[in-house]
């Protein structure tokens, strides 16, 4: 019986992904003429409209999950409940604003560019400061090739940050920026290319193993 349930299980996950791969490489209109190739269309429409719903609740039974959460702190007194509190208080607030205006209102584009965007940039900042301090420890503990390029890295970043936004900066700083520009376009777009390739080669090698019922995440 148990054998029976895998196997459909996985019957089903690899025909559901096998009809919606297969719609990305047949490309059909709405008029195409009804056979195999506009039932094929039609169950991949259905399936990532099925899709869409499914991760629309699940959504909304995250946001559940995370004010039941918070309330039972709030109820229980526990350390640090005023923030669950300002967290449900501010969650009630944007959600009703955003309700009743709309997400591209004034006030909702208000509240974004007010509380959101500087506390982006204070975590931004901190983050900052907190890998410089970690490098500094790291050198403390282990002098190394690696410790010492990352220190050298963090550093030369921040300096070069500094001539955009302090006004007649000495001109050598631009040296500095440039250096940091570089590091930037360059050194840090290509580890981060390389980074996102193999997110995709990891993500096509994930798929391919569960269409071909090797890995089954929807199992026991």
């Amino acid at each position: 019986m148990k054998i029976g349930a895998y196997m459909l299980w996985a019957a089903t996950a690899v025909g559901t992904g096998l009809i919606v791969l297969l719609g990305y490489f047949v490309q059909l209109d709405a008029a195409a003429p009804i056979g195999l190739l506009g039932t094929i269309f039609g169950l991949r429409l259905l399936i990532m409209r099925w899709a869409v719903l499914l991760a629309a609740v699940g959504l909304v039974l995250g946001l559940v999950n995370l004010f039941t959460v918070h309330w039972r702190k709030i109820s229980d007194q526990e350390r640090g409940w005023g923030y669950s509190a300002l967290l449900i208080l501010t969650f009630f607030i944007t959600l009703i604003l955003g309700l009743v205006f709309g997400p591209d209102s004034r006030v909702v584009l208000l509240l974004f560019n007010a509380i959101q965007l500087p506390v982006e940039a204070s975590l931004g900042a901190l983050l900052a400061i907190t890998l410089t301090l970690a490098g500094f420890r790291t050198l403390q503990r282990r002098r190394d090739l690696i410790g010492l390029a990352f220190i050298f890295t963090a550093l030369l970043v921040l300096i070069g940050s500094g001539p955009g936004i302090v006004p007649n900066a000495s001109p050598g700083f631009e040296l500095f920026s440039g250096l940091r520009n570089w590091l930037a376009q360059v050194a840090a777009a290509g580890g981060a290319r390389g980074v996102l390739l193999g997110v995709a080669l990891g993500s096509i090698l994930t798929g391919l193993r569960v269409l071909l019922a090797i890995d089954r995440p929807y199992g026991d």
